[in-house]
C-alpha cells in the first residue's frame, strides 16, 4: 500500500439543527485516508458515520475544519461550480439503494457519468464495455435495473462509481440490502477493483463481517473516532471488530 496521504479531513465539525434542538453530528473530526486503502467506518446510529461521508463528497458544507486532497487545502469545494467538479475529478459513490435510472439500461446507467463530462461516444463505448466485463454484466448490458437481482443492481452501481476513474470510492452502506453470500460476492469485487484501480475507499457499514474486508475499521461514537482497528486478515479479524464495536455501542453519549 502507498502511504502517501491522498485525502484528509481537519477539524470536520457539522451540526443540524431545528425548532428548539441541535444535533451535533460530527465534532472535530480528524482523519487521512492513503492511496489505495481501503478504510471501513462503523458506528451506531447518528454516531456521524453518513456526515462524514456527505462532508467528504462535498454534498453538505461543514461548520468548521477543511479538506485536503494530496495535500492541498480545498479553499472552495463546498460552493459551486467547485463542488461540482470535485466530485466530478475525484469522487465515485456507492449507495445501499443503488440509485440507478430505471429506464435506462445496464450500459446507460454505467455511462451516465462519462456521457455527462462530454466525453466522445467510442471512448465511452470502449471504457463501459471494459467495465462490463470487469464486473461481469457484459451478458446483461441491454437489461433495466428492474430485470436485474439486488447484487447485480449493487454491480451495476459500483460500475457507474469506478467508470470516470475516481480516486476515492465513498461507499454507504453498499451491502445493506443484500444476503450473506450477495454480499461477500459485492466485496470481494470492490477489493478486486480497488486492487486492479489502486483507488481508495471509504466504506460505512454496522456489519463486522463487512468490515473484515478493509485494511483498517475506524469506529465513531458521538461524532468522534474513539477506536481504530488494523485488519490482519486472518481469523481474529472479526472477533476484534465485533468486540470494539460492542464497546462502543454501551459508551455514554
Amino acid at each position: 500500500m502507498d502511504s502517501r496521504i491522498v485525502l484528509a479531513v481537519e477539524d470536520l465539525s457539522k451540526t443540524y439543527g431545528g425548532d428548539g434542538f441541535q444535533v451535533q453530528a460530527l465534532k472535530k473530526t480528524t482523519i487521512e485516508l492513503r492511496e489505495g486503502e481501503f478504510v471501513v467506518i462503523m458506528g451506531t446510529s447518528g454516531s456521524g458515520k453518513s456526515t462524514l461521508l456527505n462532508l467528504l463528497g462535498a454534498l453538505d458544507i461543514p461548520d468548521t475544519g477543511h479538506i485536503k486532497l494530496d495535500g492541498e487545502k480545498l479553499e472552495d469545494v463546498f460552493t459551486e461550480p467547485h463542488s461540482t467538479r470535485y466530485r466530478s475529478e475525484h469522487i465515485g459513490f456507492i449507495f445501499q439503494s443503488y440509485h440507478l435510472l430505471k429506464d435506462l439500461t445496464v450500459e446507460e446507467n454505467i455511462a451516465l457519468p462519462l456521457i455527462l463530462k462530454d466525453v466522445p461516444k467510442q471512448e465511452i463505448k470502449k471504457a463501459v464495455m471494459k467495465m462490463l466485463d470487469d464486473i461481469g454484466l457484459t451478458k446483461w448490458r441491454k437489461h433495466r435495473p428492474v430485470q436485474l437481482s439486488g447484487g447485480q443492481q449493487q454491480r451495476v452501481a459500483i460500475g457507474r462509481a469506478l467508470i470516470t476513474s475516481p480516486r476515492i470510492v465513498l461507499a454507504d452502506e453498499p451491502t445493506g440490502n443484500l444476503d450473506y453470500n450477495t454480499s461477500k460476492e459485492i466485496l470481494n469485487l470492490l477489493n478486486r477493483m480497488q486492487r486492479q484501480y489502486k483507488q481508495t475507499i471509504l466504506m460505512v457499514t454496522h456489519d463486522p463481517m463487512v468490515a473484515t474486508y478493509g485494511d483498517r475499521v475506524l469506529f465513531f461514537h458521538d461524532g468522534q473516532v474513539v477506536d481504530e482497528y488494523i485488519c490482519r486478515k486472518d481469523q481474529n479479524d472479526m472477533d476484534q471488530i465485533l468486540h470494539r464495536f460492542r464497546q462502543i455501542m454501551v459508551m455514554p453519549a
